[in-house]
């Protein structure tokens, strides 16, 4: 028996809209697009979340009774927390080139994508062969770590992945071994 695991990135609101390190609610708008989006959900056994306030928000817009799982947290973002990439930027230029360059730098007291990489993968790898379906909705560096683990890819690779709000992600695995599925492209008619 194989895994199929569907990571679902968590709707926008305005920290993600604004560019801003870390969680905050979802808007009217970002719900509106949750519960829109939820006719598209892949059918499920088991359903988790990451336990920011975004993804509860979006679990529970999306209609999902899911668990929160620790390590399904976004990256912890040290002194950036609250501050917009432009803020950060402007402030601390060297450091968020560091950051965004080199995967085991964390040079804002935070978290360095090494450690998120290793964190998810462990996660991945600890689901059960008998695990079935499985859904989870994560911040978008959720999603590239997840990615990155399954393809084993160089974790340089993190950044080069492209995670919109609302978009799935779906792996398929056995005994550790991860491969990324793409789903058909809908008719065009």
């Amino acid at each position: 028996m194989s895994i199929r695991l569907t990571l679902w990135c968590a709707a926008a609101g305005p920290a993600v809209r604004e560019a801003r390190f870390g969680d905050g609610p979802l808007d009217a708008r970002g719900s509106g697009e949750a519960r829109t989006a939820a006719a598209a959900l892949p059918p499920y056994s088991t359903c988790f979340r990451g336990p920011s306030v975004r993804c509860g928000q979006t679990a529970q817009a999306l209609g999902l009774a899911a668990t929160a799982e620790e390590r399904l947290r976004d990256l912890d973002f040290g002194t950036w927390q609250g501050l917009t990439l432009s803020e950060v930027a402007a402030g601390h230029p060297e450091a968020l080139a560091a950051w965004a360059t080199d995967p085991g730098t964390a040079p804002h007291g935070g978290e360095s994508v090494r450690t998120l990489c290793g964190r998810v993968g462990g996660w991945m790898d600890a689901l059960g062969d008998d695990a079935g379906r499985v859904l989870a909705v994560v911040e978008p560096a959720v999603v590239r770590a997840a990615a990155v683990h399954a393809l084993a890819a160089p974790l340089t690779a993190f950044w080069r992945v492209d995670v919109p709000p609302l978009s799935a992600l779906t792996l398929t695995g056995r005994s550790g071994r991860w491969n990324l599925r793409l789903s058909a492209a809908a008719s065009s008619g």
